[in-house]
């Protein structure tokens, strides 16, 4: 069944939901090995004991040392959860709500990429619901008395910008996701330390550099009131992936150009907070899930074919884009400046070999898949409606074998 005139309908509604849902307005910290001011944020907290999670991946590295470190300097106990290996679940976060209860914690500190930032999240709501079952806080809007356990955010990733978005991606009991939305999540501190990101795979670093960029742009076009500091956030989270991402490709250890990148992915989660997503996420979540394909290639896949479908509906923004970028001068007519912009995403997308990823998408999944997309993009606030026949010629684009 085509839903296009109610998708249609109903297209504002998410943007003028996430108006009314109090966002984190947290300090943020910044520089190379900037995650040794934790113990001194924490002591100028007054907090005794922390709870400080990370996954396996980064302690075999060693990364948490230098919190630890700067905790014991600053006299504040800490209790370590590292077990973490896999995305957040009902298991994980019911391990971390009774880690911290036992141990008295009065902060969170999540060190890591998405997953481990949307476990804290839910650990840090759990506490405040001791007596409720984890499952049962799995609620698209989940309203949490007074606020969430304070979370101190030290991403190790340039991408997700899960330091300040209010959502959380969780699986329950039988592997199915769910988005939960927290009302009171109380994000105190971000840390962007450029450190935790210079030993990433070079494919890891691309795919999440377009999962940021993703969001600014999807943020900057969405059909949805906004103010003018929260859309300069987003155009200059573009500017700085444009020119800091080819640099961290070829330069690992840039240390600039790596915070530039840990920058653009915080302003990529403010626009998910303020502008919403499109249809890039509404495809690559439905193709990562049906086919297990990671985030940051499914939306590397879907990037390039949906800002050229909706073209005609974002010229004017991808024109202004252009110019805030710097790479369109503002005599150039607005249809040429949107296509300066569009080369631009692609050529960067070439720089980076993510205009090569496989297509795992099947023509005998059209159905389902469309579903799953037009259900997905209810969510959201696009610049456009797609009809049924608009998602499927899409899919078709991308079939390999068709």
């Amino acid at each position: 069944m085509d839903t296009y005139h109610f998708r249609k309908y109903i297209h504002r509604l998410p943007g003028k939901v996430i108006h009314v849902i109090p966002l984190p307005e947290p300090e943020v910290i910044e520089g190379h090995e900037s995650r040794r001011h934790i113990g001194d944020i924490c002591h100028k907290c007054n907090y005794k004991h922390v709870l400080l999670v990370t996954d396996k991946t980064l302690s075999s590295i060693g990364y948490e040392k230098a919190i630890i470190e700067s905790l014991e300097s600053a006299g504040v106990g800490y209790t370590l959860f590292d077990d973490i290996n896999s995305e957040p679940n009902i298991a994980l976060i019911e391990t971390g709500r009774q880690k911290a209860l036992e141990n008295n914690a009065e902060c969170i500190i999540a060190l890591g990429g998405g997953s481990v930032m949307d476990t804290c999240k839910m650990i840090a709501a759990g506490v405040r619901c001791p007596h409720l079952p984890v499952k049962a806080l799995l609620l698209k809007f989940l309203p949490v008395p007074g606020s969430t356990l304070p979370v101190i955010m030290v991403p190790s990733t340039a991408g997700t910008g899960a330091e300040t978005t209010v959502g959380a991606v969780v699986s329950n009991n039988h592997g199915v996701k769910s988005s939960t939305v927290l009302i009171g999540l109380n994000v105190t501190h971000v840390v962007l330390d450029s450190e935790l990101t210079i030993h990433a795979p070079q494919q890891v670093t691309a795919a999440c550099g377009m999962d940021a960029l993703s969001h600014c742009i999807e943020g900057a076009v969405g059909d949805v009131k906004y103010n003018e500091h929260d859309m300069q956030l987003s155009m200059e989270g573009i500017k700085l992936i444009l020119q800091n991402l080819p640099v961290v490709m070829r330069e690992p250890e840039n240390v600039e150009a790596r915070l530039g990148m840990c920058r653009a992915a915080m302003y990529g989660g403010n626009a998910i907070n303020t502008q919403l997503a499109g249809y890039v996420h509404a495809f690559a979540h439905s193709i990562g899930a049906k086919y297990h394909l990671p985030h940051g290639q499914a939306i590397s896949l879907m990037l390039m074919p949906v800002l050229e479908f909706q073209k005609s509906a974002c010229v004017d923004k991808y024109a202004q884009m252009a110019r805030y970028c710097g790479i369109a001068d503002d005599d150039v007519a607005n249809k040429q400046a949107a296509d300066i912009f569009l080369r631009a995403v692609k050529n960067l997308m070439s720089q980076c070999a993510m205009d090569s990823i496989v297509s795992p998408v099947k023509a005998d999944d059209y159905k389902e898949l469309i579903g799953m997309i037009a259900a997905d993009s209810i969510n959201y606030s696009a610049p456009m409606t797609f009809s049924n026949k608009d998602i499927l010629s899409l899919l078709q684009q991308i079939t390999v074998n068709k």
